[in-house]
């Protein structure tokens, strides 16, 4: 075999080996674990390759798009949007998002950054709309749950998943902040007056009550005496029927020295005029008392 001949097969050898590494070369593709790669043949969707090895037909199929599933996310915007009290309020918004069917991303829409915000601004002004500038403050969770709701079924079928949807800040000019805080204002001063005038009418309240109760206990007492003296009475009527007149007569001498006893007790009363009556008061309980004795 001459030189040349040897040379001639060697190079269809080498030709023949290089083009079997470049054939597999070409046909195994390695994806990793953050992508997925969208293959297409003659132009048309092949295959979506995921992470790990793949392999493809060389020379036939090629990797047309390369696609990060990584969550992304947009950058913060603000939409005016007007409540149904016809106030004009920014709304700061945050979206999240995360494509998990790039076959449906990259032949469905063109610039999904774009489309996902001028959605988001959309449903933004539409739920405001219906809201009042007060329960827009206070239903915030409410209003960025419909948000997301909304979101996420617009962009279902843009092979995109949207993980989180968030109203950061809802910001007012400086005429709707200055009404807001005159009310506000407003409303603290008229709750002051009418805790003022609860305290006051709780006060004259609570003095009713003791007045009523003092008057109560003092006709408690009331009926408690006349109570007494009725059975005082009771008792002295019985003495009187059953031991004669003699007992009454002896109640009212008793009652006769006890009071004379009580104006001699007197402080500075050493001398005691007595009228007849007296005497004769002394002389009757003295005799009864012996009498009793």
């Amino acid at each position: 075999m001459s030189v040349q001949e040897f040379i001639g097969v060697n190079g269809v050898l080498l030709a023949v080996a290089i083009f079997l590494f470049l054939t597999a070369w070409l046909g195994v593709r390695i994806v990793p674990q953050s992508e997925k790669h969208v293959v297409e043949r003659f132009g048309r969707l092949r295959a979506v390759l995921g992470p790990g090895i793949n392999f493809i037909v060389p020379f036939l199929d090629s990797v047309a798009h390369r696609i990060s599933v990584l969550e992304r996310q947009l950058p913060t915007a603000q939409q005016d949007a007007i409540t149904t009290d016809n106030v004009l309020v920014k709304v700061e918004t945050s979206v999240f998002y995360r494509i998990i069917e790039p076959e449906k991303t990259v032949y469905r829409i063109r610039d999904v950054d774009a489309a996902i915000a001028t959605t988001v601004a959309g449903i933004v002004r539409s739920e405001i709309g219906k809201m009042e500038l007060d329960q827009v403050q206070s239903n915030r969770t409410e209003l960025t749950g419909k948000i997301r709701e909304q979101v996420a079924a617009m962009v279902d079928d843009w092979g995109i998943e949207v993980t989180r949807a968030e109203i950061l800040d809802v910001n007012l000019d400086d005429a709707t902040r200055q009404a807001m805080l005159q009310q506000l204002n407003a409303e603290r001063a008229r709750r002051a007056q009418v805790t003022e005038a609860e305290g006051k009418r709780r006060a004259v309240e609570l003095a009713a009550d003791a007045e009523l109760y003092a008057a109560e206990q003092m006709a408690k007492a009331r009926r408690i005496s006349a109570d007494a003296e009725a059975y005082a009475t009771q008792v002295v009527a019985v003495a009187i029927k059953e031991n004669g007149l003699e007992a009454a007569q002896y109640q009212v001498a008793l009652k006769q020295v006890e009071a004379l006893a009580q104006v001699g007790s007197g402080a500075g009363k050493q001398t005691i005029l007595l009228p007849t009556a007296a005497l004769e008061a002394f002389g009757d309980a003295f005799s009864l008392l012996k009498g009793k004795a």
